[in-house]
């Protein structure tokens, strides 16, 4: 879920279904994808190579969110194209090189 509005954090305390937040005008959801930590994306079939029994983590629902500065986005954004480009994901690749060229407009 990407959080895109003036004061994203005020937010959060009505967000409950939502398996990673991406918060503010530098955060775009490629940047978790590729460089930035979590990941939005869920596991595939062969997650039960490293999933633990089930315990009491498996009644737990968690959310990760995510809020880059700036700079972290211009530090991270060359990783996060180039995994764009490798994948064929353009628009992924754009939520990121339209950021950064807002900022060296700056």
């Amino acid at each position: 879920l990407i959080v895109q509005t003036k004061n994203p954090r005020e937010l959060l305390p009505l967000l409950d279904n939502a398996g990673s937040i991406f918060l503010g005008d530098w955060s775009p959801e490629s940047a978790g994808d590729y460089a930035s930590g979590t990941n939005h994306v869920l596991p595939t079939y062969g997650y039960t190579r490293t999933y633990s029994s089930l315990g009491l983590a498996d009644f737990s629902k968690r959310m990760t969110i995510q809020e880059l500065s700036a700079d972290g986005l211009k530090n991270l954004a060359p990783t996060v194209v180039t995994m764009a480009e490798a994948e064929g994901l353009d628009a992924h690749k754009r939520a990121v090189t339209i950021r950064v060229e807002k900022l060296a407009a700056k």
